[in-house]
């Protein structure tokens, strides 16, 4: 894939974002974007979402040596791989669904969210939180960043149209037929969330986890960083979970 249209920002100390188009199912306009942190270790930590180009693996190699490489639920597994194979030595952890799809690929993980014990600790703890989400239909896993108040998401919150991730694009990202109603505010959103959610009672467990970390920055795979706000916005999004 073409390096010309990612987009690469320091979204605040610390923590880089890889933005870049994306079509679910080579239609619907919904972004795509890896994040990449640096740990107060001096370590890298990535979630990997989007794929491994020339100026994204630049810059990643820039920030220090990655330490682990994450996947944030079930369907976002297509980089692991490459990922893994370009830092042989990072911890690889991912859902178990995501996992039990890479079986062909001969991958090692090191952590299984699903199948380890709860409370499984990988070791960046002291920087990121984690929450994983059993009763979502993704099987996603939420990620909060303390240091910069960040929470970082895969498929649980959108924030469409992706402007920024097609913003290198000759394609404007606008999301026919929903436009901008797939967005925390939305009544969309909240139905979308409701509608994602297999074990409701689970749900709202997980949902209250996040709502305690005191995040105001939203960084999702698909759709723009909410930059402030982030927390009204999950508690918008999420917000039948808690009537």
């Amino acid at each position: 894939m073409s390096s010309s249209e990612t987009v690469i920002r320091e979204v605040t100390k610390d923590v880089w974002t890889f933005s870049r188009p994306f079509a679910r199912f080579g239609i619907i306009p919904i972004g795509g974007r890896s994040t990449a942190i640096k740990l107060s270790s001096g370590d890298v930590w990535v979630l990997a979402s989007t794929p491994l180009n020339d100026v994204t693996k630049a810059k990643i190699d820039e920030l220090g040596p990655v330490k682990y490489i994450v996947g944030g639920d079930a369907v976002h597994h297509l980089f692991l791989g490459e990922f893994k194979r370009n830092y042989p030595t990072a911890k690889l952890i991912a859902p178990e669904e995501a996992i039990q799809k890479k079986v062909e690929e001969g991958l090692t993980f090191d952590g299984s969210w699903g199948k380890d014990p709860v409370g499984t600790q990988y070791g960046f703890e002291n920087d990121i939180q984690h929450c994983f989400f059993p009763g979502f239909q993704n099987k996603e896993v939420v990620f909060y960043h303390s240091a910069s108040k960040s929470l970082i998401e895969a498929d649980l919150l959108f924030n469409l149209p992706p402007k920024e991730q097609y913003s290198k694009s000759s394609s404007s990202g606008y999301v026919p037929f929903v436009g901008n109603l797939l967005q925390p505010w939305h009544i969309l959103h909240k139905k979308f969330a409701w509608s994602l959610g297999t074990d409701k009672e689970a749900m709202r467990r997980d949902v209250r986890t996040v709502a305690s970390w005191d995040f105001t920055r939203v960084i999702p795979c698909h759709g723009d960083v909410i930059e402030d706000k982030g927390k009204e916005a999950f508690m918008e999004a999420y917000k039948y979970y808690f009537d």
